[in-house]
């Protein structure tokens, strides 16, 4: 494909999206094909090219009807997905360049252009002057927690981590709704199930800093090395606001990191009348967001910021000789390779940056406070509702609600409205309830997608 083939077949692509986009409301929110169905429809693999024609059409014949469309108004599963056409762009942009910029020398804009995006987003986030110059995007949340871990091992043991690897003494401190990311992160960092501990939770759902204090105190006096605390701006399960700087006041007495995840409420910290829900932050060793969720930003994007850099780079670095460069030995640029699990890296920031520029932070924003108030407008719903009702308080643009008759009304509820494909939903349970989760969050989501959503859970049938 040459350049004038690319712009022509790219039009072609670009209409594509553009016609998607504007007719996605049209379609079931969720996929209604059978396990195996896509599969079945699609031919070997070709012996000589095809052009992209019979992409196209393949796409309208069997992707879109095996695709659960996230950027659906009707989209309250889960969190968000804010895939905007901006960020798309962006993308498209980042792959046709097609840098990898895993070392600064191997595409400086790429790094710095990185770099600015996370100081400046110091700033509009109201986060630590601390984190300036220790901000990195990685992939997800999950990476961000698995580097957080690391760090923490690495400093927990005077740096003799890296070198010979855990003891078997370590201790990682979770509560109930933690997103199971920082299990996993734990498994794969080596320290095994054995190693988490699981802190109690109040009545809000949050994690008790009393407990977490009570099971340090009991670790250390048995000989464990307490490594790391993850608490979260806004669980999965229910949007739970852990008492971040309680936490951190445990953490400083016995030299614990703290890594503060908030994934999905991370960019509500823009507008200055949620950072209420951020305090303490400022005591924290790291702390992540994803653009991906809540950010207007495709998917992946999950931007970490942690206090202590030197750590992390210290904890990850390998500097074979292929690598060596100039740059690198004058110790004047970053390299991000040292700050992420992978060697290689794409340019992710390019799309944030797209978005920054076609949106504004105020535009952001409103993006963020219209979804809080259709959340509030829903609550006000549940709460004149004789079948309804929340199990716990709104967080931001998340509602947890169950209904009054039991269980098994609910999730009759709940199947009837995935069911229709005019909206879909998903569960957690709370202290053994069953209770529906509705995320208000994809973009082009309005009060009367909210409304038909009300007006369906009420339905009996």
């Amino acid at each position: 494909m040459d350049p004038d083939e690319f712009r022509r077949v790219g039009h072609e692509v670009v209409d594509w999206i553009a016609d998607y986009r504007s007719r996605v409301e049209g379609f079931p929110v969720r996929s209604p094909v059978e396990p195996g169905w896509v599969r079945g429809q699609l031919a070997g693999l070709p012996e000589r090219g095809e052009g992209f024609d019979g992409l196209l059409a393949d796409l309208d014949r069997v992707v879109l009807p095996g695709t659960t469309h996230w950027q659906h108004p009707g989209f309250f599963a889960y969190f968000p997905s804010n895939a905007s056409l901006p960020s798309v762009l962006g993308d498209l942009l980042s792959s046709g360049l097609g840098v990898q910029g895993m070392l600064w020398s191997t595409s400086p804009a790429a790094t710095e252009v990185e770099q600015h995006l996370m100081d400046e987003l110091v700033g509009a986030l109201g986060l630590p002057p601390s984190f300036v110059g220790g901000g990195v995007i990685q992939d997800t949340a999950s990476s961000a927690a698995l580097v957080a871990v690391l760090a923490a091992l690495h400093r927990s043991s005077g740096g003799t981590w890296r070198r010979s690897g855990v003891d078997g003494t370590e201790t990682v401190y979770v509560s109930s709704q933690t997103h199971s990311s920082l299990e996993r992160a734990a498994r794969l960092a080596g320290l095994g199930e054995q190693a988490v501990r699981a802190v109690e939770v109040d009545s809000r759902l949050a994690m008790r800093a009393d407990d977490l204090a009570a099971r340090v105190r009991s670790d250390v006096a048995a000989g464990r090395r307490p490594v790391l605390v993850c608490a979260t701006v806004g669980t999965t399960g229910t949007g739970a606001v852990d008492p971040v700087r309680e936490i951190a006041a445990v953490c400083a007495e016995h030299g614990i990191w703290l890594h503060v995840d908030a994934a999905w409420a991370g960019p509500a910290a823009l507008c200055p009348e949620f950072r209420d829900l951020f305090d303490g932050v400022d005591r924290a060793d790291s702390f992540t967001a994803n653009a991906h969720k809540w950010m207007l930003t495709a998917f992946d994007v999950s931007l970490f910021w942690t206090a202590h850099p030197d750590v992390l780079v210290d904890a990850l670095t390998i500097l074979p000789e292929y690598l060596r460069n100039t740059a690198t030995e004058s110790g004047a640029v970053v390299d991000y390779r040292d700050w992420q699990i992978p060697l290689g890296r794409r340019f992710r920031a390019l799309k944030l940056w797209s978005v920054l520029r076609w949106y504004g932070l105020e535009g952001i924003r409103e993006h963020l406070r219209g979804h809080v108030e259709l959340a509030a407008l829903l609550e006000s719903w549940v709460d004149a509702s004789d079948d309804w009702e929340l199990v716990v308080p709104r967080s931001l643009s998340l509602l947890t609600i169950a209904h009054r008759s039991g269980d098994d009304a609910a999730r009759a509820a709940m199947d009837r409205v995935n069911a229709s494909g005019d909206a879909f939903v998903t569960h957690t349970t709370v202290d053994g309830r069953f209770a529906i989760r509705v995320a208000i969050g994809a973009e082009a989501t309005r009060e009367h997608h909210v409304r038909a959503l009300w007006d369906a859970l009420r339905l009996r049938g």
